[in-house]
């Protein structure tokens, strides 16, 4: 199983969204999906159909407790794609985990030791900060995707975030990498969002995904429908923009590692 943490400690920059539809395309490329809810907030957990009330077990037991993934693993209705969903508790997560041995570690462990049932990919959907819980999902991932959203702001964040990736490089985890960076919310009406597309590729290179996520009404729509856009609307621009990403994503990885 290869493990991508998404994150940006930004808010509003699309990362569940990102999370969510990612995750279902490449559930639909065959490959049997994990998607670890680490936001308090559980928005990726709503967005892919599973209710406040279905959520006996949530990435906290998984943190907290050492509960299994396969405990707290939920079915979606999507084929080959399950969640460990959130709840409210994992906002406390962070004051308990201060006094845990390895706290930085707890998710790491969780995936390091168990086994089944077996995943090609898992995603961790991480909240919009550099706290424990984001710590955990870079600790435990072999590969860092960027959401980027298209603003004055970006590469200022951007800069913040890739300083706290070296420092988990060398204190938590040396192989961490970073797969790529996607940049969101693309209005092409808006001549700032060109500017700030041009800078972030002069800055990073090819290390930004050729995909670019639109501004997209149906993207918004989809989540209050417990649904990814993917099937909510699979043929909008979102959509078909999303589809695209997990091709160059899985191009991207490292071949003895993908699906059969």
């Amino acid at each position: 199983m290869i493990t991508i943490a998404i994150a940006n400690q930004k808010g509003g920059v699309g990362k569940t969204t990102t999370a969510i539809n990612i995750a279902t395309a490449m559930a639909a490329a065959g490959w049997r999906t994990l998607l670890i809810d680490l936001d308090p907030q559980g928005n990726a957990s709503t967005g892919l159909g599973v209710g406040a009330n279905d959520r006996e077990r949530s990435s906290y037991e998984l943190l907290i407790d050492g509960a299994s993934i396969a405990d707290c693993a939920h079915k979606t209705d999507i084929p080959a794609l399950d969640v460990i969903p959130a709840t409210v508790d994992l906002s406390g997560a962070e004051i308990e985990l201060v006094s845990v041995d390895e706290r930085t570690a707890r998710l790491a462990n969780a995936l390091a030791g168990d086994t089944t049932p077996s995943y090609d990919v898992c995603f961790i959907d991480c909240p919009p900060s550099l706290g424990l819980l984001t710590l955990n999902a870079l600790t435990a991932a072999d590969t860092l995707l960027v959401p980027l959203q298209c603003e004055f702001f970006a590469l200022e964040g951007l800069s913040q975030l890739l300083q706290t990736v070296e420092r988990v490089q060398q204190r938590f985890n040396a192989n961490l990498g970073i797969v790529g960076v996607v940049l969101t919310m693309f209005d092409r009406r808006n001549r700032l969002t060109d500017q700030v597309a041009d800078d972030v590729r002069d800055c990073l290179g090819g290390l930004v995904f050729d995909a670019v996520i639109p501004r997209n009404v149906r993207l918004s729509e989809a989540p209050s429908h417990g649904l990814p856009a993917l099937i909510y609307d699979h043929a909008c621009m979102g959509s078909r923009a999303y589809m695209t990403l997990a091709r160059e994503l899985i191009a991207r990885l490292p071949e003895e590692r993908k699906a059969a």
